[in-house]
């Protein structure tokens, strides 16, 4: 199954996104955004070199295939810009995960909270059953707080730290619009 979402470009100029599952393209890409210690910082599996980045890659493809994380490369134009991921548990078919980040480069530009937007509005129209999207990031990581606000990720609680993170964390929760 291929799924492309597109998110239109803004009333004050930013250029449209185009989310698409990752594929082979994404490796350079994946190379040079993972170099950014901040995102290292904030993700699980770390990309540093070649190898890495096909092991990241298969991971997505296998989430595909499995139906439990389904990932996409954003796109601005002809580069790519960030990622955005749907998770589902097993066993808990009412919820999912979500997931975001963002090259350096582009940071502050509302890139995420467009993308995570039209990701949580595709994930509540097709995954069957899904009623509520949970958000989880580290304490510290103040930009992914003001993304989940901006996009309707309501505070729920603060969960104790679990490895790999050495700190707490915010849970927040969308629940599909009736």
């Amino acid at each position: 199954m291929t799924v492309e979402l597109r998110v239109g470009p803004t009333p004050t100029g930013a250029p449209a996104l185009d989310l698409r599952p990752w594929d082979d393209a994404g490796v350079k890409p994946l190379i040079d955004i993972y170099r950014d210690p901040a995102l290292r910082r904030w993700t699980r599996v770390p990309v540093t070199g070649i190898e890495e980045a096909h092991r990241w890659l298969e991971l997505q493809r296998d989430g595909w295939r499995t139906g439990e994380r389904l990932s996409f490369a954003v796109w601005e134009t002809d580069r790519i810009v960030g990622h955005v991921v749907v998770k589902r548990t097993a066993g808990q078919a009412d919820r999912a995960e979500v997931g975001y980040w963002t090259a350096a480069e582009v940071r502050g530009r509302g890139i995420a909270s467009r993308a995570l937007e039209t990701l949580s509005g595709w994930a509540f129209a097709t995954l069957t059953g899904v009623t509520r999207l949970e958000l989880l990031h580290q304490v510290d990581n103040i930009a992914s707080c003001r993304v989940a606000e901006k996009t309707g990720y309501v505070y729920q609680q603060t969960l104790p730290a679990r490895p790999p993170f050495p700190l707490d964390g915010h849970q927040h929760l969308r629940r599909a619009p009736r």
